[in-house]
């Protein structure tokens, strides 16, 4: 008797990345394109790869149980599960690897392939991930399963994410998030971009402008213990896909600080260095108060008014957008940390709030804080956080406080 073959039709989100989360996965005959089996699980709080992986596997199970000589395509709209589990991408992140290897356990490899879709092609997938959501709110019921006759009762599995995961899944159930967004099932996982502003230097410490084109300035020793915090704070919070920094030096080094840390690649982007401040660079506001008092006006007044031989806002703005849109086409759908400088992170606030480049004078920013964007492929975006900086609380000031 020859083997059936299957299509799993997989898809996984989170609600704030990492937040609550669920997948869903669709089982079809590949021949007839017959819907089998659709499922769904609320995971509790994990981010959008987990739920992504985990819906991978629980398609791949549901396919096993239907015929476990069956030949499987495993189709998803995440890049990052295809190409990892293609071996095109390595696969750095130890929780990452677990959940390959669950995967591949499922079924013998030569019966199983994997193919990326757009997610308007995974659309039955991605309304189960969000069906589950808001069903885990609503009602508190953790589970869907259904077969092609009718609904049936979800069956006592063995749970992937343990016991752990489980009670805290219950506990969030329970808690009913408020956060819910109007339209929200209709966005999809988004591209995240977790900014990172550098540590201190010598010159971001005397409060001097310090730009591209000027001195390339290294860490301070504070700097140093400020990206080690950083690189804390973003492991607990999920660590990265990857990493992208500006080719400056300062950021570059605090870029290898965080990746050390979580595991991850790094990219050099030129379009997140900070803005080139021309003669300004080196020098604190009040002298440039004292030498161009006209010219520092105007480029207080307007965005498009660049200091001598430097960028103006509406110039550095151009790049940064250009670099975000590099971002998400490259990684989408992924958790990107952004290692970049004072304006750049505050030109993609601006972008993500859809606010005017002057509430870039509106904005202060610690160095190695964090703020948090979120971009959706309908062209949405979020901002989650701003400047957190509470990881920093322990480390000591320059003046030993």
């Amino acid at each position: 008797m020859m083997a059936r073959s299957f299509v799993v039709e997989a898809d996984g989100g989170s609600r704030g990345n990492p937040g609550p989360a669920a997948y869903g996965a669709v089982v079809r005959d590949a021949v007839t394109g017959e819907v089998l089996i659709e499922v769904a699980e609320f995971l509790g709080t994990t981010t959008n790869n987990v739920a992504e992986y985990r819906g991978a596997i629980a398609g791949l199970e549901q396919a096993r149980a239907l015929d476990a000589a069956a030949v499987v395509e495993v189709r998803l709209d995440s890049k990052l599960v295809v190409e990892q589990m293609t071996g095109r991408w390595k696969i750095k992140h130890p929780g990452m690897r677990e959940l390959a290897l669950a995967a591949r356990s499922v079924l013998p490899p030569g019966q199983v392939t994997y193919a990326w879709v757009p997610r308007s092609a995974n659309a039955l997938a991605d309304a189960l991930v969000n069906e589950m959501l808001d069903l885990a709110q609503e009602t508190g019921e953790p589970r869907i399963h259904r077969t092609a006759a009718h609904p049936v009762a979800a069956p006592d599995a063995q749970d992937v994410v343990g016991e752990a995961e489980q009670s805290q899944a219950r506990a969030l159930i329970e808690q009913r998030p408020p956060n819910r967004m109007i339209g929200w099932s209709d966005l999809g996982a988004p591209t995240l971009t977790v900014m990172a502003r550098h540590g201190a230097t010598e010159y971001s410490l005397q409060k001097r402008f310090s730009g591209s084109g000027g001195r390339d300035m290294p860490l301070a020793p504070i700097g140093y213990s400020q990206a080690e915090a950083l690189a804390s704070e973003l492991l607990a919070r999920g660590g990265a896909d990857v990493i992208v920094t500006s080719p400056l030096l300062r950021t570059r080094q605090t870029a290898q600080v965080i990746a050390t840390a979580v595991d991850a690649d790094i990219e050099v982007d030129d379009d997140f260095a900070e803005c080139a401040f021309g003669a300004w660079d080196g020098l604190t506001f009040a002298q440039v108060r004292d030498r161009w008092p006209a010219h520092l006006d105007e480029w207080l007044a307007a965005t498009d008014v660049a200091p001598p031989g430097g960028e103006s806002f509406e110039q550095v703005r151009d790049r940064v957008d250009r670099g975000r849109r590099r971002v998400m086409e490259r990684h989408r759908g992924c958790r990107v940390i952004v290692v970049s400088h004072v304006t750049p992170i505050k030109v993609m606030v601006s972008l993500a709030v859809d606010a005017g480049l002057h509430s870039l004078f509106r904005m202060e920013l610690s160095p190695c804080s964090i703020t948090t964007l979120a971009w959706f492929a309908d062209g949405n975006s979020s901002m989650f956080g701003f400047s957190e900086s509470a990881h920093l609380r322990h480390v000591p000031t320059p003046d030993g406080t």
